[in-house]
């Protein structure tokens, strides 16, 4: 085993995902609009976590391009989903509380879906035909996709937001839980500051990398607990009145 430290962490973050995926599965109701959404990218990320405990534990070419490949669907996911959830491109059941028609939403929805497939495919093909590995730009790809999802959120959580949280409430509305999405953006720069910032290895096991996956674990945790909270409030519910 190459990596002790980062094989364990990465395990830590799998199980997390998975403990996720269960109160998700538990807790928000299945006809509702965005649990499948959430569904996918938690299998998405434990899928990404399990290709990290087998690159960390033995480096090969193939094990290092499933690793990052796989880290890249989840992170490109996880943007996805985050715009079907703020712009409201999940398919409703009353035309009623649309700011678009059912139309006019599923087309959108049918754009964004083919963007994100588009965007994947080409980044996978670009890495896999170059005679070597783009650490650079592989590195930029994940850092853009991840950046874009965190400002989503934190508009999002700002007092006075952009979004219109639900359909059926002014743009004015400001569910109390919101805050959680500011803090969440804020942990994952932290933590996304360990992969930056490199180090000497502690005792040639812990490295930055390796504390970086284990920063990430509690953080998933906290996400997971946001998502629940956010599916769970009311005005889902008016907008299936």
């Amino acid at each position: 085993m190459q990596e002790p430290a980062s094989v364990a962490f990465s395990l830590l973050n799998l199980w997390c995902h998975a403990q996720g995926a269960l109160k998700v599965q538990k807790q928000i109701p299945k006809t509702h609009y965005m649990r499948s959404y959430y569904l996918i990218w938690s299998f998405a990320s434990i899928n990404a976590w399990i290709w990290s405990s087998v690159f960390h534990t033995r480096d090969l070419p193939t094990t290092e391009k499933l690793d990052y490949f796989s880290a890249a669907l989840a992170i490109l996911y996880a943007l996805y989903y985050t715009v079907v959830r703020l712009f409201h491109l999940y398919p409703r059941q009353s035309p009623l509380t649309l700011s678009y028609t059912s139309q006019n939403t599923r087309l959108l929805c049918r754009i964004w879906s083919l963007l994100c497939v588009v965007t994947y495919v080409t980044h996978v093909s670009y890495l896999s035909l170059l005679p070597r590995f783009d650490y650079a730009y592989n590195m930029a790809f994940n850092l853009l996709i991840g950046l874009t999802h965190n400002v989503l959120w934190l508009i999002y959580a700002l007092p006075i937001s952009v979004f219109q949280r639900f359909p059926s409430q002014p743009k004015s509305y400001r569910p109390n839980y919101v805050y959680k999405a500011a803090v969440f953006v804020a942990l994952t720069t932290v933590a996304t500051a360990l992969e930056l910032f490199d180090f000497p290895p502690w005792g040639r096991v812990i490295d930055a990398h390796a504390l970086w996956h284990l920063s990430t674990a509690p953080i998933a945790m906290f996400w997971y607990d946001f998502l629940v909270e956010d599916s769970l409030d009311g005005n889902w519910r008016e907008q299936k009145a």
